[in-house]
């Protein structure tokens, strides 16, 4: 793709294709409200490299694993910036990692201390329990709290149901995900757990998830440049929840400035402000300031929320619409683990078709459509395609029949070898966490809570449909994309536990 050190004549390559844009407003009318959508059916006229114009922002698409991996991993550091979009600074004011324009040695530094933060305190030894490091006690122990809650909220809704002479209604499953997930980042960063009716803590988890949606819906800001000082009511929506938001992060990390001992490291938070106190012994730590450094907590923090939450729900709707997939994994747990304990991370290598549902999840619901745009500052060609400098570039991951053979039908099977076991060449090609440079940082974190949570609740839960219940698999468009609403029916399938 690239000739090294040769000098390249650029004019013999032409620009990629894409549609005619209109004047102003370039191609955005054109996405309609379901952009990866819009996308995929461009990709099928244009090919895997197309341009567009979103308002005034010039970008480059490119569609398809390989067409990725190119970009990311073989050509990493041409493709490693971010844009300078109005959200990016709303969100982070120049002192997060995850939405740095700049792409160098203090941005590689930055990072380097993120996963080293977050793989050091979470590997830390546990303080109460009989788990191997202090991630897997805190997710064990918030897996069973939502095992829990999900257990009473079907026991008040058959109450209900008996008083009104009714059949179940069933409950909805979204507030024990959301809130158990949400504990296991805020114990890891701020080394304190929530009740889950705690004001302030389902305040945090509102905010977060509004947050999300005015991203997902776009920013004419971003755009058009020029309303970033005529703000609409979406702007000041989203500007007021990001402040809200980093106020709670602020607050947490100024208890933490007041309390602190080098002596005892209580959390991630602490770990990284013994970080600045050790700045004046290291050369190379002069590069970040403070403020990126304590401000690191915040990456980390969003690094462990939404995409895991979004796959506990697109979870449980496969498991009631597939109910014999779920019988698999009940077989899988009791051959495994059996009643008499609950999962943990050691089961994950033994149990290779629930690690291979939940692949097939992320595959199917492809409920991560982009990542989080990439930006390049200089002329360079890409396969037959000449790049033109200072674009945007969106990473999209269409369905692929050459890839997957029948990429529309839901089979968790295809993740699995002729052996039984789960085949790591296969599932390196769903790019859930993204690849390359800026790849998520949390990424073997998140699949561990994945896999502890959803045994959990199959290990002690019988998962079905509402009777009546119409299961629809579509989704909006957004940042994460969630499935519609549903409720479940649970039954215990031990009557000890």
């Amino acid at each position: 793709m690239l000739s090294g050190t040769l000098p390249i004549d650029l004019t013999a390559f032409p620009s990629p294709p894409g549609p005619t844009p209109w004047p102003i407003v370039g191609n955005l009318f054109q996405m309609g409200n379901q952009m990866h959508l819009s996308l995929t059916l461009l990709r099928v006229k244009h090919g895997d490299v197309f341009k567009l114009r979103l308002g005034s922002l010039p970008v480059v698409v490119l569609s398809g694993y390989n067409t990725i991996r190119q970009a990311l991993v073989r050509q990493g550091e041409d493709f490693a910036g971010r844009p300078e979009l109005f959200t990016f600074s709303a969100v982070a004011d120049g002192t997060s990692m995850t939405f740095s324009e700049k792409f160098g040695p203090a941005w590689l530094l930055h990072k380097k201390l993120c996963k080293n933060a977050l793989r050091s305190f979470s590997q830390a030894a546990p303080r109460g329990s009989g788990a191997t490091c202090l991630l897997e006690e805190h997710v064990c122990a918030e897996a069973a709290e939502m095992l829990e809650m999900i257990r009473e909220q079907s026991a008040k809704a058959e109450l209900d149901s008996e008083m009104t002479d009714g059949a179940s209604k069933g409950v909805d499953p979204v507030k024990p995900l959301v809130t158990s997930v949400a504990n296991v980042v805020c114990a890891l960063c701020f080394g304190k757990r929530y009740d889950h009716n705690d004001k302030e803590f389902l305040t945090i988890v509102n905010i977060n998830n509004e947050v999300l949606k005015l991203f997902a819906a776009g920013n004419l800001a971003d755009f058009f440049p020029v309303f970033r000082y005529f703000p609409s009511l979406s702007l000041k929506e989203l500007v007021q929840y990001i402040r809200r938001m980093n106020g709670f992060m602020e607050r947490r990390i100024e208890e933490h400035m007041h309390t602190f001992d080098k002596n005892c490291i209580r959390d991630i938070t602490d770990a990284l402000i013994a970080l600045c106190e050790d700045r004046e012994k290291s050369k190379e730590m002069s590069l970040l300031s403070d403020t990126q450094i304590i401000h690191s907590v915040i990456d980390i923090f969003g690094a462990g929320f939404d995409t895991i939450i979004a796959g506990l729900q697109w979870s449980l709707l496969y498991l009631i619409k597939f109910p014999d997939v779920q019988r698999r994994i009940h077989q899988e747990i009791d051959e495994h683990i059996g009643s008499a304990r609950m999962p943990n991370f050691s089961d994950k290598p033994k149990m290779p078709f629930t690690e291979a549902f939940i692949y097939e999840v992320f595959r199917h619901a492809a409920y991560v459509p982009f990542t989080i745009p990439h930006w390049y500052d200089w002329c360079t060609h890409y396969s037959e395609w000449l790049l033109h400098s200072k674009r945007h570039l969106c990473f999209h991951q269409p369905p692929c029949s050459y890839l997957w053979g029948d990429p529309e039908q839901f089979c968790p099977d295809r993740f699995l070898g002729h052996s039984g076991q789960l085949n790591k060449e296969l599932t390196e090609k769903v790019l859930i966490f993204g690849m390359g440079k800026r790849r998520c940082l949390g990424d073997g974190f998140a699949r561990l809570e994945m896999f502890v949570f959803l045994a959990t609740l199959l290990h002690g839960l019988r998962i079905e449909n509402v009777p009546g219940q119409k299961l629809d698999l579509g989704t909006d468009f957004g940042l994460t994309m969630k499935p519609h609403p549903y409720k479940i029916t649970v039954s215990s399938r031990f009557t000890e536990m």
